[in-house]
Formats: structure tokens, sequence, C-alpha cells
């Protein structure tokens, strides 16, 4: 099972609960825990994410996003905080205005976790479906 923290930083001009709700949208099941400047959510499950990907279509850049910053077994990406509030995903790198999650995933087998959340497509079809 993979573990899966998300850390979202919350400036003073935003609403704890707004980060709340993106984090949320994204990792449903998540346990939310609050730091000083922000909220980590810990989850295991990757189903809600997957669906997201699926509904957008974004196979091959979630995929190619997983394996850029994948290093042993984990990998790291940013989410941008603002499109995850209103359900859906997208990829960001560097600094943004108002921040983003910053999202780690480690588990054994991370190649076969790639494989499972973002398969390799042709034609935008998943290969062997």
């Amino acid at each position: 099972m993979p573990l899966i923290t998300a850390r979202a930083r919350c400036f003073p001009t935003e609403d704890p609960e707004k980060v709340r709700c993106a984090l949320l949208n994204v990792f449903p099941d998540a346990l939310i825990e609050q730091y000083e400047g922000g909220l980590i959510a810990r989850s295991g499950s990757l189903s809600r994410f997957k669906e997201l990907i699926r509904n957008q279509r974004i196979l091959d850049s979630t995929r190619s996003a997983l394996l850029r910053a994948s290093t042993g077994s984990a990998t790291r990406f940013q989410l941008n905080k603002q499109v995850a509030y209103v359900g859906k995903i997208s990829f960001t790198e560097g600094p943004m205005a108002l921040g983003s999650i910053d999202v780690s995933i480690e588990d054994n087998d991370l190649e076969a976790l790639v494989d499972d959340v973002a398969p390799v497509t042709v034609g935008g079809v998943e290969v062997g479906t």
C-alpha cells in the first residue's frame, strides 16, 4: 500500500478550510493535520487521484510527472492548489503565487504503482485495455 503525503502551506490571505477542501478533493480519505503554516494530508489510497486523471484524460502527463521525480521507492510532484479546490488535477513546477500542494508517494514497487495509476497509452487509449 502506498504512503501518500500531501503538504500545503496556508497563507494568511487564504481560508484554511478551502486548503483542507483542496487536499480532500484529491485524497478524500486522508487524515489531515495542521502544522505551523499549513496542512499535511496522509493517505494510503490513490483511487480518487486515479479517477480525476482519467476523467481529465491526462494519463500521459501524469505518468511523466510521476516518473520525472522518482528516486528509488518514492516520487514527488506539485499540484496547483486552486485547481485542486475545484476537484481537478494540474501539475505545476516551481514557485506559485498561492503555493502548491507538494505530494510525495512512497511504495515498495513504485514502477508497478506508476503503471497502475498512469499506464502507458497509445493514441490516448491505455495499452492492454
